[in-house]
């Protein structure tokens, strides 16, 4: 897999949300022209993109805010069991200090912080924009 894309309306915070998890900016770019439009079939598309790499380096996500045309749906607050895009999870060294410091950016838990088995904690949170993004800490490492 190379990336997981998520729209969003404010870019600048999503990228301070990301960063606070511990993702890196790896560039940030307008995105237009006739190849845009024929990858993503929107005509007259004009995007600003941030690309997010995680720690390991194995992994991407690409923020976009669309400026033209505009989004024609809203998927942001789709609980968890929606058809569709579910959510991002990422693995935490800790999971109560990660939401100590996302809270502090806006981030709210969704249901509890519940441990499975001698395994992992998890935890689903809302993130910025009410975007799904799942929390888990291996035990026993």
């Amino acid at each position: 897999m190379d990336n997981v894309g998520i729209v969003v309306a404010d870019i600048d915070a999503a990228i301070a949300f990301f960063t606070e998890l511990g993702l890196e900016l790896e560039g940030r770019a307008p995105i237009e022209g006739e190849w845009a439009d024929g990858v993503t079939g929107l005509r007259g598309m004009r995007v600003e993109i941030a690309m997010m790499r995680t720690p390991d380096g194995h992994g991407r996500l690409e923020l976009s805010r669309f400026l033209a045309p505009p989004a024609v749906a809203d998927h942001r607050g789709a609980p968890v069991n929606a058809l569709g895009y579910l959510r991002v999870m990422f693995t935490v060294e800790d999971i109560d200090d990660t939401l100590a410091r996302l809270g502090r950016r806006g981030a709210t838990l969704v249901g509890e912080v519940v441990q499975y088995a001698d395994t992992y904690r998890l935890c689903y949170i809302r993130g910025p924009e009410g975007i799904l993004i799942g929390l888990a800490e291996e035990l026993g490492q």
